[in-house]
């Protein structure tokens, strides 16, 4: 339906209507606006909580349970959400908003022109309606002047009185205004006749040429607001492939959780390789008393398991036992922080081991860049011989011999880490077959066991430690067996004191035989460092264990040095 034919006469509701189309589309587009607005706070909301809940530690450093790595992934899945909701937000910007801007631009100089030339022709024609109004109102007043003088002629022709020449100049006037008349009225048939050719164009070329041309621009206005509603929804539409695979992974990542992997991962992580405390022995305080005959009721233990419980020299000490004890219910509660050392012995064995195993693979892995990169310069060495306008040959030696340094500096590094890792794997073992050999009572005759689990006859070193206020290097843990002193006590007297020291720094005692220490504590010493970097100490309450020998300025009595 054709608006220059049915409506020609409603120009200016059709300038309205125009202006009404165009006002929806751009309130459309506000409307695209404000959505791809909340798209993009919405997508920078999501990034910024993730950033929020993502790990801030070193990778390695990060827990290794399956709970908190499906934690992560669905962060990273999340991450890639939003970066789909920005996807969004930026084709409704280009494809949808963008494009409806620059097309309301165009529709506003279209419709513009479309409507300057509706008022030009408007305007021509009332042009020649006044052209033609006018030439009408001037031959009616010629056709009222000649009814006049023609009155005026008859008037006085008829008077008898009037004379010949009053009768001529009537006539003359009444045959003049005739004439007028009659030019008057060609004009206006002329006026008419142009005015109704003009009209009828108008009517019937310019007007409907002109709203054909609106009605085209009203009806592409709405062909483009229905391509950007289904741009608007394909903008969403074309990312939920991604968002369904985000929400694929989060899903994937939510089943992969195992809660046998994190307690294995648990155990792993916190196994101190140490074995849980003995059974206490029975101490029998009534070894000393006098028995009779008649007196049956001092002990009913059977003999053999006094001498097994009892024996002078199997009794342990119920302090050191204590000590023991006590040192080994930190598990319970917050662990003692040790100072971190270079070779980890601060730590409990298994995880001495891993840590140690751990920086030899890394070390191995660096060794490894070295290596290549040193096979990359004798390469570059060997072109640069062959070929000496590529380079100087000598120029890369400084840079090979740097490199060969590196490859011997990691190679000892790696030697010293092993070492340390063998004492370690050594000691576990030892530490099994001692427990083995003393639960069949199978001791070592000669000489004393050092808290490292080797043995020595030496006991004439005296140590005088100087006063260092950094704190040193701690020794090995000392990894005391239930039964591993019995053969120290030979006697129900508590080992003498041989000497006296001072705590140059505070130690924790958090291995197993070891003794809690203040710093500036004085304690009684009773047994000398064997080599292993422990001395063997006793508090004024009575409590014996071991201290690391270069934590304490140690004091011997002269009469009793070798004792």
């Amino acid at each position: 339906m054709s608006w220059g034919t049915e409506l020609w006469d409603q120009f200016d509701n059709l300038d309205k209507h125009t202006q009404w189309g165009i006002d929806f589309l751009e309130r459309y587009a506000k409307f695209v606006k404000e959505r791809l607005d909340i798209e993009q706070n919405y997508a920078k909301q999501l990034r910024n909580l993730v950033k929020k809940y993502s790990p801030k530690r070193p990778k390695d450093e990060e827990p290794r349970f399956t709970s908190c790595l499906s934690f992560y992934s669905i962060l990273n899945e999340l991450n890639d959400y939003a970066g789909q909701r920005e996807v969004v937000a930026e084709e409704m910007a280009h494809r949808v908003y963008g494009e409806l801007m620059r097309y309301s631009q165009d529709l506003k100089a279209e419709r513009k022109h479309h409507l300057q030339e509706g008022r030009k022709a408007q305007q021509h024609l009332d042009h020649c309606w006044k052209q033609m109004d006018n030439s009408k109102r001037k031959f009616e007043r010629e056709c009222r002047e000649a009814e006049k003088s023609q009155l005026t002629y008859e008037r006085l022709d008829n008077d008898i009185n009037a004379t010949k020449s009053e009768v001529e100049k009537a006539k003359s006037q009444y045959y003049m205004r005739t004439h007028m008349a009659d030019e008057s009225k060609n004009e206006y048939a002329a006026q008419l006749q142009n005015f109704n050719g003009e009209q009828w164009k108008h009517f019937n070329n310019a007007i409907p040429h002109i709203f054909k041309n609106l009605q085209g621009m009203d009806e592409r206005r709405t062909v483009k607001l229905g391509e950007t509603y289904r741009s608007f929804a394909e903008a969403e539409r074309r990312v939920i492939p991604i968002v369904s695979k985000c929400l694929e992974g989060m899903v994937s990542a939510a089943k992969a959780v195992d809660e046998r992997r994190d307690s294995a991962i648990v155990v792993e992580s916190f196994k101190s390789g140490f074995d849980p405390p003995g059974d206490f022995p029975f101490e029998d305080f009534s070894q000393n008393l006098s028995r009779t005959g008649s007196d049956g009721t001092i002990s009913n233990t059977p003999k053999g398991d006094r001498d097994r419980d009892g024996a002078p020299g199997s009794r342990p000490d119920p302090k050191h036992a204590t000590s023991k004890t006590k040192n080994k219910l930190w598990l319970f509660g917050k662990k003692p922080k040790a100072p971190s050392l270079e070779d980890f012995s601060h730590l409990p064995p298994e995880q001495r081991r891993k840590r140690l195993q751990q920086r030899i693979d890394e070390l191995g892995k660096e060794l490894q860049k070295e290596m290549d990169q040193r096979d990359a310069l004798n390469k570059m060495k060997d072109v640069y011989e062959k070929n000496p306008q590529m380079g100087d040959p000598n120029s890369l030696q400084p840079k090979i011999s740097e490199t060969i340094c590196n490859m011997e500096k990691l190679r000892s590094e790696i030697h010293k880490n092993e070492t340390w890792l063998s004492e370690v794997e050594g000691k576990q073992g030892s530490r099994g077959d001692r427990r083995h050999s003393a639960d069949n009572h199978h001791h070592t005759p000669q000489g004393r066991e050092s808290p490292e689990g080797s043995y020595t006859d030496d006991t004439s070193q005296e140590h005088h430690t100087p006063h260092h206020r950094s704190t040193p290097a701690k020794p090995g843990p000392p990894n005391p067996d239930p039964h591993e002193f019995d053969d120290e006590f030979d006697d129900d007297d508590p080992l003498p004191v041989i000497g006296h020291c001072k705590a140059l720094y505070s130690f924790d005692g958090q291995n197993e035989g070891t003794l809690v220490m203040a710093e500036d504590e004085v304690l009684y010493i009773i047994e000398e460092d064997k080599g292993d970097g422990w001395t063997r100490a006793r508090k004024q309450s009575g409590e014996e264990g071991y201290v690391p020998t270069s934590y304490v300025e140690i004091t011997l009595e002269k009469n009793s040095k070798g004792s």
